[in-house]
């Protein structure tokens, strides 16, 4: 079965937040290639916008979306990653989107700041979240029924899945390969990336 991650993005969105997942599920597709050649593809990863349209993360970076909401199909793990989310929130249309696409999805994660819209989208009431260390009290101050928890680099409760800010978010994507294709596989898929980076 090919699962397929959809990553939103958005203006301000952190590079890193929806790069590292990025990268971490098109690596585990490669090496499950390795693997098992001529094998099923675990993994099919999109970036979604709320519209094509060019948008800028933070520091400038040019993304295009692969997909809007409209003709982003059926998504099967939905990754939030963080950033400047202040007008996101602002966005009804956007957590909308977050809650429609999250009650029909397998699971949910956010890095970072993401676990604000996933808040704001009332997907994290009544259960224990985590987010960047800077942002907890923000969490915490702006979303009472979360049960917001310091020092913790993700948390799994399911079909949701928080986690802490750009290496977390790398490390959580890990800790969803092994949940969705076997612990084999993430860690060949953690040996591959260190060695890229390191011999890059």
């Amino acid at each position: 079965m090919t699962r397929t991650i959809g990553i939103y993005v958005f203006d301000d969105v952190e590079v890193l937040d929806f790069a590292g997942p990025y990268e971490v599920f098109t690596c585990a597709t490669r090496m499950a290639a390795k693997l098992a050649r001529g094998g099923e593809a675990p993994f099919r990863v999109r970036t979604i916008g709320a519209t094509t349209a060019m948008l800028r993360a933070r520091a400038g970076l040019s993304v295009l979306p692969e997909a809007d909401f409209a003709g982003a199909g059926d998504i099967d793990v939905l990754i939030v990653p963080g950033g400047v989310v202040t007008a996101e929130l602002a966005k009804p249309d956007v957590i909308a989107w977050i809650a429609a696409t999250a009650g029909k999805s397998e699971l949910t994660a956010s890095v970072c700041t993401g676990a604000i819209l996933l808040a704001q989208a009332g997907l994290l009431d009544g259960q224990e979240a985590t987010t960047h260390w800077a942002d907890v009290e923000e969490l915490r101050a702006s979303f009472p029924l979360v049960r917001v928890r310091e020092q913790r680099r993700w948390i799994d409760n399911g079909a949701i899945v928080t986690s802490g800010g750009i290496s977390a978010g790398i490390d959580m994507s890990l800790h969803l390969v092994e949940r969705l294709a076997g612990r084999e596989l993430a860690l060949r898929t953690a040996h591959l990336m260190e060695y890229e980076w390191n011999e890059g």
